[in-house]
């Protein structure tokens, strides 16, 4: 049962590690790592910075999508709108 456990653990660890992998390519690929950094202010915030300011509120996926899709204070981009969903997930998430 242990093993078992172990297995369970383990793969959902490396699942999560390329859904991680996966959104940083999707960040690149979209054009938000030219402004935009993990943990380093570039241009934009770092999404380190964006993951702080909307943490504990319950409208911040919406509030971000909202912004992002409508340009408003950001430029436009050029992501697909579900795209748009997965990379504020992956920034909110961000430690």
């Amino acid at each position: 049962m242990k093993v078992l456990l172990t297995v369970a653990i383990a793969s959902m660890a490396a699942l999560a590690g390329n859904s991680a992998v996966a959104s940083e390519a999707l960040a690149k690929s979209s054009g938000c790592l030219n402004c935009h950094a993990v943990d380093t202010k570039k241009m934009g915030p770092s999404f380190k910075e964006i993951a702080a300011k909307y943490k504990g509120k319950p409208d911040a996926e919406a509030t971000l999508v909202a912004k992002l899709s409508a340009s408003k204070d950001h430029p436009e981009v050029k992501a697909k709108p579900e795209d748009v969903k997965t990379l504020v997930k992956w920034v909110l998430a961000t430690p």
